[in-house]
């Protein structure tokens, strides 16, 4: 079985022996394809991975080439002072923008990314002292450890260093507890927040981390064109970094070195045989270059990567399996133990409106430790809107809701998530191209300290052996331990919605909200579904349940609490709900009819 790594070293070989054996211009192409993956990567983590799209990079990129000319050429500052001073601009730009724009939905990146790189290319062509259109020349050569780096041959294995260590810190991350919450980006969120994970913030943290890197192949491209204006850094290039992450595979990092490799080969070969094809120059490269494209993508929807993988057999490496990581103490529970029938969570009177809609209205109840409550009604009775009340997706309108003597009625997702609180979802949220395990990890976010810096350099690694056996435990608690290394994606139905609540008890919840968790399974997985809630109510904890099957909830809960129409109609122990004239006419009579 070929894997990623191999590919890797394939690569390093080729790169290593070019300078020796490869004619000029195309170490150039080489060159340049190791300086356009190098944007191509943050894109990967930032488009194909976090689902952002940014039309900026290409300024980003300029930021950095057009710092170290200037400080390099008019101060007279050393090239590596000039790179931490350029990225640092970086950051500080990338800060501005993603607090400003990525915590709202839709167009707004895109759209204030396009407006920064059109500002930064007008602006450095108008400023004087930037070289204006005319740029910034005799910028000086890199010297690497007393070493000059002053030939394409030479800056060869210095860019491609870099890419192969900007490969590494990434796939690093991606591996890690950060990088788990950077997969959640795109496709869900909405679950990354019920986990714990501060996603504005994890959006804001992707985002510069991107930007560092554009900003650093902009600092190694002034130093290999010793000269810079303010041409390579316009909208059209960062539209080609993103064509270049789309058609290479953007929700992989090798496809960002396919893609910068085969459209700087394509876009030089263009240029050199089509003015003679043709029989007169101009740009005609760009619209074949995008005939091709279209025609690339059209074929293979994902990027050419994950078509070589299937065709090659390729698999990618990863260092969160069972096999991969010694076994260790599972992680360190976190809850704090409550006593049983000591109230966990209050609503009064609370209230949801969207609009002109009142979806909730005025609804109180309780739940307490070591019980398990159930929530029933009928469809559009307001049972999900309540739990994404509870759970802080949408705020209650009216009312207040108390989560362990706390108010928790306008916090956030991930705030009460941190209070001990973990739910699923009535139509599962999994992310299917991870496996099994890696899902189940995915809780553990908030049970670990792990950073960016940690995870990139791999300095968390007894971390993640802790919560590879913790996330073990609970496969084997609900049944799943033989799909561990599983693509969640491959499992049933009611396989994936014991994989949701073996994923929430791994945040090491004081309070669980299952909505509709037996949906979907056999008679037999409901019976050990039972089995699995009645053990947790006997360790104390809170069981909130939505549910439509009754003979699984008369058979199971404590308490139930009816809804109809955004209201409650009823409460009390499952004898008292079944023999109710208003349940049974609003819901359980009509059920039986």
């Amino acid at each position: 079985m070929i894997r990623t790594h191999h590919i890797y070293v394939l690569i390093a070989a080729l790169i290593a022996l070019a300078p020796w054996f490869f004619p000029e211009s195309l170490i150039t192409i080489v060159n340049y394809a190791g300086l356009f993956g190098l944007v191509s990567i943050g894109l990967v983590l930032l488009t194909g991975i976090g689902g952002m799209t940014s039309f900026g990079q290409a300024a980003f990129v300029g930021v950095g080439a057009y710092t170290s000319a200037y400080l390099c050429t008019v101060s007279h500052w050393s090239p590596w002072m000039t790179l931490w001073i350029g990225v640092g601009i970086a950051v500080f730009i990338a800060l501005i923008l993603g607090s400003l724009t990525l915590k709202l939905a839709g167009h707004y990146l895109p759209l204030s990314t396009i407006a920064w790189g059109l500002s930064l290319y007008y602006l450095a062509g108008n400023l004087q002292f930037l070289g204006g259109h005319s740029g910034i020349s005799a910028v000086p050569s890199i010297e690497f450890f007393g070493i000059p780096i002053d030939s394409g041959r030479s800056f060869t294995y210095f860019v491609w260093f870099c890419v192969g260590v900007a490969l590494w810190l990434s796939s690093n991350l991606l591996s890690s507890r950060e990088g788990r919450a950077i997969r959640c980006l795109k496709g869900g969120r909405t679950m990354a927040a019920a986990m714990g994970v501060n996603v504005p913030l994890v959006k804001l943290k992707v985002f510069v981390l991107a930007s560092v890197l554009a900003s650093i192949s902009g600092w190694m491209y002034v130093h290999f064109q010793r000269f810079v204006n303010p041409t390579p850094f316009g909208l059209n290039y960062s539209i080609e970094y993103l064509f270049m992450t789309v058609l290479g595979g953007a929700g992989f990092l090798p496809g960002a070195i396919l893609g910068s490799g085969i459209i700087t080969a394509l876009r030089e070969l263009l240029v050199e045989y089509l003015p003679a094809l043709v029989g007169q120059s101009g740009n005609y490269e760009t619209i074949v270059l995008a005939i091709l494209i279209i025609f690339i993508l059209h074929r293979a929807p994902d990027g050419l990567w994950p078509r070589l993988m299937k065709l090659f057999k390729i698999q990618e490496s990863s260092s969160f399996t069972v096999e991969s990581v010694k076994v260790n103490s599972p992680l360190e529970k976190k809850s704090s133990k409550h006593f049983k029938g000591e109230s966990l969570l209050v609503l009064e009177h609370v209230s949801k409106r969207f609009g002109g809609l009142l979806a909730v209205n005025d609804v109180s109840f309780k739940v307490k430790a070591g019980e398990i409550l159930g929530l029933i009604g009928p469809n559009g009775a307001g049972k999900s809107t309540t739990f994404n009340m509870l759970s802080g997706v949408n705020p209650a309108s009216t009312g207040q809701v108390t989560f362990l003597g706390q108010d928790i009625t306008n916090l956030e997702s991930y705030q009460v998530a941190a209070m001990g609180m973990s739910r699923t979802f009535q139509h599962v949220q999994l992310l299917p191209h991870l496996s099994v395990i890696e899902n189940v990890a995915i809780g553990a976010y908030l049970r670990c300290d792990a950073g960016y810096i940690k995870s990139m350099l791999h300095l968390e690694r007894d971390q993640e052996s802790q919560i590879i056996t913790e996330s073990m435990r609970l496969l084997k608690r609900v049944g799943l331990d033989k799909h561990a290394n599983t693509l969640a994606g491959n499992l049933s139905l009611g396989d994936q919605r014991i994989l949701e609540i073996a994923r929430a008890l791994c945040s090491d919840p004081v309070l669980l909200l299952l909505d509709e968790p037996a949906a979907g399974l056999r008679l037999k997985e409901k019976e050990d579904l039972a089995k699995l809630l009645d053990q947790l109510r006997q360790e104390g904890m809170g069981v909130l349940l939505v549910e439509h099957d009754m003979d699984f909830v008369m058979g199971l809960v404590d308490r139930i609490v009816v809804m109809e129409f955004g209201e409650k109609i009823a409460e009390g122990v499952p004898s008292e709900i079944q023999s109710n004239p208003v349940v049974l006419e609003a819901y359980l009579g009509s059920a039986e009819a």
